[in-house]
């Protein structure tokens, strides 16, 4: 199983709309998906249209080993698309955590006692670089960054890659980034494309060439609990992901499908 983690340490940068919409985009394309909601505030859980109710057992149960990922992930309405929800409980596993052994390799044990049957793991990360989001650079193969088109997001995102290559040094040698994803483009402004330019040439290839624009349908679609790719196909932003969705399949190692 293919591990991916979405993450930046800065809120409000499309992190959860990018994980939902590449999840979906990923299991329209014919891959077996679960998507792990590691974020307190359960938005990827909430876009997804799961109820309270309906997450019996959570991301914080996975975590502190109270379940295994195959009874912990939960199927949603779209085909091939899985999620582990997170819930309230959550919030306190920063503190948990700090008690336990092992305490940034416990989402990495539970992939590993998994007997997994999807073929890629996405991961949305919490809007911080605490134990949580390290739990999840040591468990995943790779990182995708959502980067706002705004000047303070480039200082956010050296924070993040300091911390990729700490982990990189002790946790998970083998943790590489996959892409800079540009999100909320915008341009008519000129500053986006200033911002996306100063990425570009300090990242390279790194960047991928899909920006995601602003728009109006992906901040509706998580109030219908729908994926924007499912609440409408046609608008600007579901058409981007599914091209961003293209050029990470490109970007993945040659693997068989899961049977």
């Amino acid at each position: 199983m293919i591990r991916i983690a979405v993450a930046n340490q800065k809120g409000g940068v499309g992190k959860t709309t990018t994980a939902i919409n590449l999840a979906t985009a990923l299991a329209a394309s014919g891959w077996r998906c679960v998507l792990v909601d590691l974020d307190p505030q359960g938005n990827a859980s909430t876009g997804l249209g799961l109820k309270q109710a309906q997450r019996v057992h959570s991301s914080y149960d996975l975590l502190l080993g109270d379940a295994s990922l195959k009874d912990a992930a939960i199927p949603t309405l779209i085909p091939n698309l899985d999620i582990v929800p997170a819930t309230v409980d959550l919030s306190g596993a920063e503190i948990e955590l700090v008690q336990c052994e092992d305490r940034t390799g416990r989402l990495k044990a539970a992939f590993d006692k998994s007997d997994a049957h999807w073929d890629i793991c996405i991961i949305d990360c919490p809007p911080s670089l605490g134990l949580i989001t390290v739990n999840a650079l040591v468990a995943v193969d790779s990182l995708l960054v959502p980067l706002q088109c705004e000047f303070f997001a480039l200082e956010g995102l050296s924070q993040l890659l300091q911390t990729v290559e700490r982990v990189q040094g002790r946790f998970n040698p083998a943790l590489t980034i996959m892409g800079i994803a540009l999100t909320m483009y915008d341009k008519r402004n000129k500053l986006t494309e200033q911002v996306a330019d100063d990425v570009r040439s300090c990242l390279g290839d790194l960047v991928f060439n899909t920006v995601i624009p602003r728009n109006v349908r992906l901040s509706e679609a998580p109030s219908h609990g729908l994926p924007a790719l499912v609440y409408d196909h046609r608008c600007s932003g579901s058409e981007a992901y599914m091209k961003l969705a293209r050029e990470l399949i490109g970007r993945l190692p040659a693997r068989e499908l899961a049977a």
